[in-house]
């Protein structure tokens, strides 16, 4: 007996998670929780169960479990109680772009302000110093950029 054929749409959204995820990955993120943010990401309603998550992914419910913990931390998902029910949902923002990078806001402060510590502890005037103040320059540069980049997005986001 021949073995039942998957929906073609479903392979498709399959190879398209697959390959989101390792563009994903090669930026640096960890494998399963590139392909569980790419499988919420292209949810119908942008959230999805534990079991919904392994059945998709087709991998156990631990993994699952790790990979969304880890997007938790960074932001990128968000757990949430399915209405009438006891099971939980993980869902992506729904300015998931907009909140991952504005976030980054912070994070570029506290390095600008450790670099600039640490030219203090190696001297302004040494090598060190100046690479250490270039670098923290480049990124009180990237905040201020990421502000105004972040206003200019909500604009032009309002004419889409």
């Amino acid at each position: 007996m021949a073995e039942p054929r998957e929906d073609d749409d479903l392979v498709e959204v399959r190879g398209f998670i697959e390959r989101f995820a390792a563009e994903m990955v090669e930026a640096g993120m960890q494998r399963m929780a590139a392909r569980v943010f790419a499988a919420l990401l292209v949810s119908e309603d942008g959230a999805l169960s534990s079991a919904e998550l392994s059945d998709t992914l087709r991998v156990s419910p631990a993994a699952v479990s790790g990979a969304v913990r880890y997007l938790a931390q960074v932001g990128m998902v968000h757990r949430e109680r399915d209405p009438g029910s006891r099971r939980e949902l993980y869902r992506v923002h729904n300015d998931q772009w907009y909140e991952t990078f504005t976030s980054r806001s912070g994070v570029l402060a506290r390095w600008e302000g450790t670099l600039r510590s640490g030219m203090d502890a190696v001297g302004e005037g040494t090598e060190a110093g100046r690479r250490l103040a270039e670098t923290a320059a480049f990124f009180a540069f990237l905040q201020k950029e990421l502000g105004a980049m972040m206003d200019r997005w909500r604009e032009y986001r309002a004419t889409l």
